[in-house]
């Protein structure tokens, strides 16, 4: 099962939990994807440090490359 990083606090880097993320369907104007590469920056640090507050619970690592595995019905 894939897994992600996610913070359901504010803090530091102890609050970084690894989570199974399990896949959902995409609707019907999403698409699936499967990253290959996840870039973290120090924009990341802010977010979990509560520097710029996030809705939490928030995953980390806002950039990366992907290839597109399922597509919605109405997705062109």
């Amino acid at each position: 099962m894939p897994r992600a990083i996610i913070i359901e606090e504010f803090g530091g880097p102890e609050v970084m939990q690894m989570v199974e993320s399990p896949v959902i369907p995409p609707n019907s104007h999403e698409v699936t994807i499967r990253n290959t590469a996840i870039g973290l920056n120090f924009i990341d640090t802010y977010h979990r440090s509560g520097l710029y507050p996030v809705e939490l619970p928030s995953h980390l690592g806002l950039e990366g490359s992907a290839v597109i595995t399922d597509l919605g019905k109405d997705v062109d």
